[in-house]
């Protein structure tokens, strides 16, 4: 009597399911087909970190008189994967249809472009590492930044993926850097435009919107939003740069605010911590905050 109820229970859930899904079906059937797979994107990610940093995450170690065999290997699965999630991406994009033959030229291009990227992606990587290092007293040397550092994670996958982005990949990008998004609390949109030597500190709770640029030898703490002013304009604003300019050597503190698409901080300024900002600001500039007065009294 109890499994007859609860074979009626379950059967009427499935059924308001069923409902809501043919409610809200688009014009290509109940659901998407062949969208890039968000497991293998992040088995590529991971792949593509044991490329760019050989030795540090194999489980087994590196034997460096195979490594020319071990990276040869790793690039060949990164491609194949890689190829046939682009391909997806392209398809839905393009055809919203149920297979890829038609994109499989296009995407194996796209992929052997973006391979092509990876040695100047190191090199941009080891400089954001050595930047780390000298920004970070903590820090006790380079492993323990490439190992450790969320930092370091968020912007490795902000590098592959805006390669990506630049390659006009739909979807992938934005997958990736949201998977970094989740792991570490920094959120940086794969169209930003970040320059050499970046240094994020702690970072949790950073936020950088499509439109942002950075230039080289920046330094970022936590709980920065480089944002629009407003976003009310929706779909419209699409194309429009919304978000912040920084220049080359500058510093924001923590919990600042810079916000607006016409807001451009100077070369060499430094923001202090809780600052509010939609105004530009001059080169070589210190911007702080005015000390809260505080009260202090004894407790009742």
């Amino acid at each position: 009597m109890a499994d007859d109820y609860r074979e009626k229970e379950i059967a009427g859930i499935v059924a308001s399911l069923m409902e809501s899904y043919e409610r809200h079906s688009g014009d290509n059937g109940l659901f998407p087909h062949f969208l890039p797979n968000r497991d293998i994107i992040v088995e590529v990610i991971e792949s593509l970190r044991k490329i760019l940093f050989p030795g540090y995450f194999e489980k087994d170690g590196l034997d460096e008189t195979y490594i020319t065999y071990s990276m040869a290997s790793l690039v060949i699965d990164v491609s194949e994967k890689l190829q046939l999630q682009i391909c997806r991406a392209l398809n839905y994009e393009t055809a919203h249809g149920e297979d890829c033959f038609d994109h499989q030229s296009a995407a194996h291009g796209l992929t052997i472009d973006f391979l092509r990227k990876l040695p100047d992606i190191r090199e941009s990587l080891l400089a954001d590492v050595d930047a780390t290092l000298e920004g970070d007293p903590a820090a006790r040397d380079k492993h323990e930044i490439i190992f450790a550092y969320p930092g370091i994670f968020a912007i490795t996958v902000y590098r592959l993926a805006h390669e990506l982005f630049l390659l006009q990949v739909p979807l992938i990008p934005r997958m990736m850097t949201e998977y970094a998004h989740s792991l570490t609390g920094i959120d940086i949109h794969p169209g930003a435009a970040i320059g050499h030597s970046f240094f994020i500190d702690h970072g949790t709770g950073i936020v950088f919107g499509e439109t942002t640029e950075i230039g080289d030898n920046v330094k970022i703490y936590q709980g920065v939003t480089l944002g629009a002013i407003s976003t009310r304009g929706g779909q419209s604003l699409r194309g429009i740069k919304r978000h912040p300019t920084l220049e080359d050597e500058v510093t924001v503190y923590a919990s600042t605010t810079i916000l607006g698409g016409d807001t451009v901080v100077g070369r060499g300024s430094v923001i202090g911590a809780n600052a509010f900002i939609t105004q530009s600001v001059p080169r070589d500039t210190r911007v702080s905050m005015r000390m809260p007065e505080l009260e202090l009294r004894p407790r009742r």
